[in-house]
């Protein structure tokens, strides 16, 4: 029998209150592996261009490098020591993606104004193999500039947001992103962001399941609190399709007080209803790039 794996409210650590709701959930096996373990080339070289959104506080600058906050996924959320990378650093909030120069597109709700995007950077490279030493490159960290467009309407399901950085990004490519259309019901998905705010994940096995809104669309992506932002792309194509905004829940807690990702059946079972990615085509990017 498939099972789900689903996320609960419990990112509120990392996350707003007005955020605590837009979590996210696993469906079937956990299918989130670290870029260096991953066996498909396309999924590997789109993780280049994916970033996590880090707090300032958590960057300590040390001569050419940052020193990241010693914070493991235990540490930071109770996760049980069993759970998986339950002992990587899990210092991330959100996630974005480069689709111009020095253009990154993430969620609404995770920059929700110019002094909040202000007390965060953006992190390339923030991966398992790069960060053991809980060191990252300053040429991989790069500040918000200004927020260009932000949405962010319950009534409507709008949730995405494009950021201008300090800069351009000079050693990796902007992705490519549908500009009109819409994905195909059951098409195939991956995900690549930070749940939980940890080092880069990648995430395939997903579909397409609902596709009639005009915001987002529905699918059945293995991803948790601190996904928010991420980068859904066609497994095929590798060109993006959306932007991962909302779901169920993450964990359920133990006997023992500790948490463990919580398991369900499908995106019938109570509680599993589905992954909401509001479509690209809707944040008008074409109009920034140069």
């Amino acid at each position: 029998m498939k099972k789900v794996i689903c996320s609960v409210v419990i990112a509120v650590a990392m996350l707003s209150t007005a955020e605590a709701g837009r979590q996210k959930v696993i469906y079937g096996e956990d299918n989130r592996v670290d870029p260096e373990n991953a066996v498909n080339s396309l999924h590997v070289k789109i993780s280049k261009s994916t970033s996590a959104q880090v707090a300032n506080y958590k960057l300590t600058a040390h001569k050419s490098v940052y020193i990241l906050k010693n914070e493991t996924l235990q540490e930071a959320m109770n996760v049980c020591p069993e759970e998986k990378f339950s002992q990587q650093n899990a210092v991330a909030r959100c996630s974005g993606f480069l689709v111009g120069p020095d253009l990154v597109v993430t969620a609404g709700h995770c920059v929700s104004s110019q002094s909040h995007c202000d007390n965060y950077s953006w992190v390339f490279d923030y991966k398992s193999d790069q960060v053991g030493d809980l060191e990252i490159e300053k040429s991989k960290v790069y500040k918000c500039k200004k927020i260009l467009v932000q949405e962010l309407n319950s009534s409507v399901k709008s949730d995405y947001a494009l950021i201008q950085l300090d800069r351009a990004v000079t050693d990796r490519e902007p992705l490519k992103f549908r500009t009109e259309g819409k994905v195909a019901t059951g098409a195939g998905l991956v995900v690549i962001g930070h749940p939980s705010g940890l080092p880069t994940k990648i995430s395939a096995g997903a579909t397409v399941k609902e596709n009639t809104h005009d915001q987002f669309f529905k699918s059945d992506l293995d991803t948790f609190g601190g996904n928010s932002g991420s980068a859904v792309f066609d497994t095929k194509s590798g060109s993006i399709e959306g932007i991962l905004v909302r779901g169920a829940k993450d964990y359920v807690r133990t006997s023992r007080g500790c948490l463990k990702v919580n398991e369900c059946e499908d995106m019938s079972s109570p509680g599993c209803y589905g992954e909401s990615v509001s479509r690209i085509t809707k944040v008008g990017i074409k109009k920034y790039l140069k």
